[in-house]
This record gives structure tokens, C-alpha cells and sequence, in this order.
């Protein structure tokens, strides 16, 4: 079973096995207490997960990583991720954000992908961690064997497959589709399911994503930041950090402009 927790900007998943549950991304930081109250409105508790997996170290993704580890969860790291680990430290600095706790490496638990479904195995759980580069040269996707699912944290999705023809996300898609998933669980879109007409066409409906491509359709209409804002009910910071990558970026995708924003911080 996979449950899905959604306490801030960044889905993150519950991967429950016999022995244990892997809790796949985390959310901002500062959000630790809304991921216990999370878990507390499906019955579940913090003690029933034993091992924390991210996909990629940006700061939606990581924020309370060295928070869940103190409270006695196991954080695992790829070996392809291991000089990754502080890459969100700048970020929280620069925002002087006061809840932010690094990572301590010497209490992470490396492993090497090849090892991965050793991993899994000790918690009782048939699966297995790739490595997909793309969004990140850190990025890892959780493959689910039991229920044919996906975990790809913020790996481009398959709706923009044709964008990526010869990069490396068409490579890490190509893996993953040769294993035959029937679900995709993303980060930041909804839940695709393969096999259906519009799994791999259709666009996300999460609600930051259904926002920017808003903004971006009263940018075409010429609307200034301020009437955005007062229409989309947004942040005006943030309209003007999607504004400034839409038109700076030409043709970049909606997701696109949700990963640049990311990578700043905000």
C-alpha cells in the first residue's frame, strides 16, 4: 500500500512494507509539524516509519530530512547523491530560515543503487531505487513492484515527454517505462495512471501547478502583476518570479517554470 501525504507544496508518499514504511521526499522546512498531523489524520505515527528516502535534495524536497532522522528514522542516501546532501544549505541561509536543520552526514545511511533492493528488502518490501537524471543529476525514482508504481519525485512527466526527445530525461523515462509501471506518482502533478487514454497526455491538476499555468494565460492577455495577483488570489511575489521566467525562458513549460522557482528557493 502507498498513501499519499499531502502537507505542503510537495506530495510525499508512505511506502508501507511488512516490517516498515520508506517515506519517500518531505515537504519545506518548518513543516515537520504538519507532516505528524498528516500522518495522525490517516492513524498513522512518525515511529511507523523507518527509513526516509529523497528524491532529490531541493529544498521542497529535503526541508525536514535531519527533523524526521532526529526523531529516530532512518535517512538513506544513494551513493549518486552523497555530494548532494547540502546542496538547499545556501538556499535556507540566504532566507535565514530559522527551522532549517542540516543534513549530518555521519548519521545518513549510504547505499549503492545496485544494493538498493537489499534496502527495501530488510523493511519487506519488493522494490528497487534507480537513478534518473534529468530535473537533477541527483535524482532517484522509487520503483514499487508490488503495485507496479512509480515514485519520480520531480522527474519531467511523461505529458512532456515529447519536449525531451535525445536529454537525459528521455533516458530515465525509458528505463522506468521498461518496467512496466501501471501508476506514476509525482511530486508537484497528479497521480498518472498508465493504460488509460490520457496518461500520458494530460496535465497535472495540483493546485501550484493549475495557478502558474493561470498566471501565464493573464500574462498573454497583457494583465500587469498586481491585477494577477488580485484575480489568482497569489502571492505578487510570486507572480512576478513566474513572470520573469516566462518571459525570459521562451517556450518554457508550466512544469519548467516551477522547477527554475525551485532552484531559486522560493
Amino acid at each position: 500500500m502507498i498513501t499519499t501525504l499531502k502537507y505542503g507544496a510537495t506530495n510525499t508518499y508512505l511506502v508501507h512494507g511488512k516490517y516498515g514504511n520508506v517515506l519517500f521526499d518531505t515537504g519545506w522546512a518548518g513543516t515537520f509539524p504538519l507532516l505528524c498531523r498528516a500522518l495522525g489524520e490517516k492513524d498513522l505515527r512518525l515511529q511507523d516509519i523507518k527509513l526516509l528516502l529523497i528524491s532529490h535534495f531541493h529544498p521542497d524536497h529535503m526541508g525536514i530530512a535531519q527533523d524526521i532522522a532526529n526523531a529516530g528514522v532512518t535517512l538513506a542516501a544513494a551513493d549518486v547523491q552523497r555530494e548532494y546532501l547540502h546542496f538547499s544549505d545556501g538556499i535556507f541561509a540566504r532566507e535565514k530560515h530559522s527551522r532549517f536543520t542540516p543534513i549530518d552526514d555521519s548519521k545518513v545511511r549510504f547505499f549503492s543503487i545496485d544494493q538498493s533492493r537489499e534496502l527495501l528488502g530488510e523493511l519487506g518490501i519488493d522494490g528497487e531505487v534507480l537513478h534518473t537524471p534529468g530535473h537533477s543529476d541527483d535524482s532517484i525514482s522509487l520503483w514499487v513492484e508490488g503495485n507496479k508504481t512509480l515514485l519520480v519525485g520531480d522527474l519531467d512527466p511523461l505529458y512532456e515527454l515529447e519536449m525531451h526527445k535525445g536529454t537525459q530525461v528521455e533516458q530515465s523515462w525509458q528505463r522506468l517505462l521498461a518496467l512496466a509501471p501501471q501508476t506514476v506518482c509525482y511530486a508537484h502533478a497528479k497521480t498518472a495512471v498508465l493504460g488509460k487514454a490520457d496518461a500520458q497526455t494530460s496535465e497535472p491538476q495540483g493546485d501550484t501547478y493549475a495557478l502558474v499555468k493561470k498566471i501565464t494565460k493573464l500574462c498573454d492577455k497583457g494583465f500587469d502583476a498586481r491585477r494577477i495577483a488580485d484575480r489568482t488570489g497569489a502571492d505578487i511575489g510570486f507572480v512576478q518570479d513566474v513572470q520573469r521566467m516566462y518571459f525570459t525562458h521562451p517556450n518554457v513549460s508550466v512544469q519548467g517554470i516551477l522547477d527554475r522557482i525551485e532552484i531559486k528557493g522560493k
